[in-house]
């Protein structure tokens, strides 16, 4: 019989989890990307383009940008869902290509809840959770329905989490991405027998997923249907702490 997994191992699991992904997250969030956010569009036809250029790039609701500045939570959260979401939506179902035979392999689900416990991580800055027991603790009660304190620190935690992040401390590309996602589903693979109880897609999402090639489609539509849930039950968490 397998080894039961306890509340230790998934703090422990989650602990470089979420350091890897916290920190790039509250960068993205509060860079001063060339100085856009303290810049205000301006209005004259007499502008000239390059000023034109740069003020269209300021009204862009991006983290950096005064617009984004100007945005509530509510609004972040939904730029963090559409945004990020589609990205790791699309990851995750790329296994999908393989219909059922892909649905039955743990990779799938490790890939799901890596994009999850992104979202879930980037939403949880927004609205004041900052430490890491703090994210642990409301990754552990959404993706696995575990109450944990969030503190069960491994030796090996500090190397661990440099590991996750080894590529994008090399360079900001969507492959250092892909491949930083690939590392930090590979984490969470660790709790295999963990990962059914992440927030799925409907049934007909499922349904369409296991069908060969088009299963895809099914499978990204389902993951971005379970990432609304994971926001809704990251707001019911909130209100609870």
């Amino acid at each position: 019989m397998p080894e039961t997994i306890t509340d230790r191992d998934v703090v422990r699991a989650l602990r470089p989890f979420v350091r890897a992904t916290g920190p790039l997250l509250d960068t993205l969030r509060d860079a001063n990307l060339l100085g856009l956010r303290d810049r205000e569009v301006e209005q004259g036809a007499d502008r000239g383009l390059v000023d034109k250029l740069w003020d269209q790039l300021a009204a862009v609701k991006v983290p950096g940008t005064a617009a984004w500045s100007r945005m509530d939570v509510l609004q972040r959260d939904e730029f963090w869902l559409n945004r990020v979401g589609r990205l790791v939506s699309l990851i995750s179902a790329l296994p999908g290509i393989g219909g059922v035979l892909a649905d039955r392999l743990p990779i799938q689900s490790a890939l799901g809840a890596a994009g999850q416990g992104l979202l879930l991580s980037a939403i949880a800055g927004e609205h004041g959770f900052t430490s890491t027991e703090d994210r642990v603790r409301l990754l552990a009660h959404v993706l696995f329905q575990r109450e944990v304190d969030g503190l069960a620190v491994d030796p090996r935690e500090d190397e661990q989490t440099a590991e996750l992040t080894e590529e994008l401390r090399e360079r900001s590309t969507i492959k250092a991405i892909g491949a930083t996602i690939w590392k930090l589903a590979k984490v969470l693979w660790k709790l295999e027998d963990e990962l059914d109880k992440r927030p799925r897609g409907r049934f007909y999402h499922q349904a369409l997923g296991m069908l060969p090639v088009v299963g895809v489609v099914g499978d990204y539509f389902g993951e971005r249907s379970a990432l609304k849930r994971v926001r809704t039950a990251a707001y019911e968490w909130f209100e609870t702490q």
